[in-house]
């Protein structure tokens, strides 16, 4: 039962924002878009009723935001591309090859993109720059799909994002190379936030990839609240990677939310390995006949870190297919939480939905909570769905040690082959072998500093 204090340090977090978004309303008063300013007011009515989610409710169970409540948040700020062009060369992932759209603390930063290498007819950049010359095609759908009536820091970047990716890709368009959002947090030794907010739209029989990255710059402590709606016209194909590799003091909480039409064909990879409290939500709904989606996820996590998946498939037209493969590594002391629900409507006959989740604990003090979820109200569909929790196969060890391989390396080897099955998915290959050798790397840095 929640304490005097705690409630009262709930509502003095919950006044905070009410005042900033005041300074806000302000600094947007003279170039704001009347239509959205309705929908951030509404959107910060809602969190104000809401409040910030406690572990009684049976979606946060598992993950406590008290740290997220507790800390006063110091809105992000610009800084200058000067000084962040040779840093950003060192970051993961920063050496694809592929055209790239760099945001710092949540804001576009021109200087460190490089779009110009897309096709004619592709816009891709700033969300606010889009805003600001009122594009056609971004009222009908920001803000649309992502529900805030029901979820708070949905709420919240509604309310409060200033900025973030906007890209839309016209009907009949195949690119042949991936477009990566990169998004660096820097606090400046104080801690921070920023809401960057993502719209994708791709067209009807368009095809396309999309990296969304998280990255810090340094260890320090910051809050990324990160919301990205996607859009998929009838028979296109989209392939959206989101990496979180925050710094290991960082908290990040995003939704990605994927609206799909007939026919069309979806992939999603969620990769998890920092930040000391994250929670990566993916919301599929399938809203044609004949769209196929598939979600995949890696969870990496060590030392006290704590990864939460959040996995809802609304199956809501008929002859559609799913399938959901979520694996999880963990050590040390770390917690891991997987909640995937597939949910199929009454109209939806010859559905085929198929959902798995597997963990591997390489130690004893390792948490995992896993609860996958079919609700089914048509009678003419196949789905299945299960979790698996368990350590490395002694047998399997006792084979790789029978042929003089080492102990710690033999775990390794164990350990990469159970999370292989997700990185081989991958279709962008360089972004598969990058994706290889940092979990590799990941491997043998953490066994190396345990036997130390």
């Amino acid at each position: 039962m929640a304490t005097h204090d705690s409630m009262n340090e709930v509502k003095e977090s919950q006044d905070v924002y009410l005042s900033d978004f005041a300074v806000l309303e302000k600094k947007l008063a003279t170039g704001g878009v009347s239509w959205l300013h309705q929908i951030r007011k509404a959107a910060l009515e809602r969190f104000a009723v809401l409040g910030f989610p406690t572990t009684r409710q049976e979606a946060w169970r598992f993950t406590n935001v008290a740290p997220i409540v507790s800390t006063r948040w110091e809105p992000a700020r610009p800084r200058p591309a000067d000084s962040l062009a040779e840093k950003l060369k060192r970051l993961p992932y920063a050496e694809l090859e592929c055209s790239r759209l760099v945001f710092v603390n949540g804001v576009y930063s021109r200087e460190l993109s490089s779009p110009e290498t897309l096709p004619a007819g592709v816009k891709a950049g700033s969300l606010a720059a889009a805003l600001a010359g009122e594009s056609p095609t971004v009222q009908p759908h920001l803000a649309r799909y992502a529900g805030y009536q029901d979820h708070a820091f949905v709420a919240l970047n509604t309310a409060f994002f200033e900025d973030g990716a906007f890209i839309e890709i016209p009907n009949g368009l195949v690119l042949d190379k991936p477009i990566h959002l990169l998004f660096i947090s820097a606090a400046d030794g104080e801690p921070t936030v920023s809401h960057p907010r993502n719209l994708i739209l791709a067209g009807r029989e368009s095809q396309a990839a999309i990296i969304e990255g998280h990255v810090g710059l340094e260890e320090e402590i910051y809050f990324t609240n990160a919301v990205t709606e996607v859009v998929v016209g009838e028979n296109a194909v989209v392939d959206y990677y989101k990496l979180e590799r925050e710094s290991k003091q960082a908290f990040h909480m995003a939704t990605l939310h994927v609206q799909q039409a007939r026919d069309s064909n979806v992939s999603t990879y969620a990769l998890s390995s920092g930040a000391a409290l994250a929670r990566q939500e993916v919301n599929a709904v399938l809203d044609g006949q004949g769209a196929e989606c598939t979600l995949d996820g890696l969870y990496v996590a060590a030392s006290r870190q704590h990864i939460d998946n959040y996995t809802t498939i609304d199956h809501v037209k008929p002859h559609a297919t799913s399938r959901e493969l979520y694996k999880g590594v963990l050590d040390g002391k770390s917690a891991a939480v997987f909640h995937g629900r597939i949910t199929v409507r009454k109209g939806a006959q010859k559905t085929d939905a198929k959902q798995s989740n597997m963990n591997l604990l390489l130690s004893d003090d390792a948490t995992i909570h896993t609860k996958p979820q079919l609700e089914i109200y048509a009678d003419d569909v196949k789905c299945t769905h299960g979790a698996t929790v368990g350590q490395i196969n002694p047998e399997a060890l006792f084979y790789l040690r029978s042929r003089c391989i080492a102990h710690a390396e033999a775990r390794r080897m164990l350990t990469y082959a159970f999370a292989d099955e997700v990185i081989s998915r991958i279709k962008y290959e360089p972004l598969r072998v990058r994706l290889t050798e940092a979990l590799f790397t990941r491997l043998t840095n953490h066994q190396g500093a345990k036997e130390a």
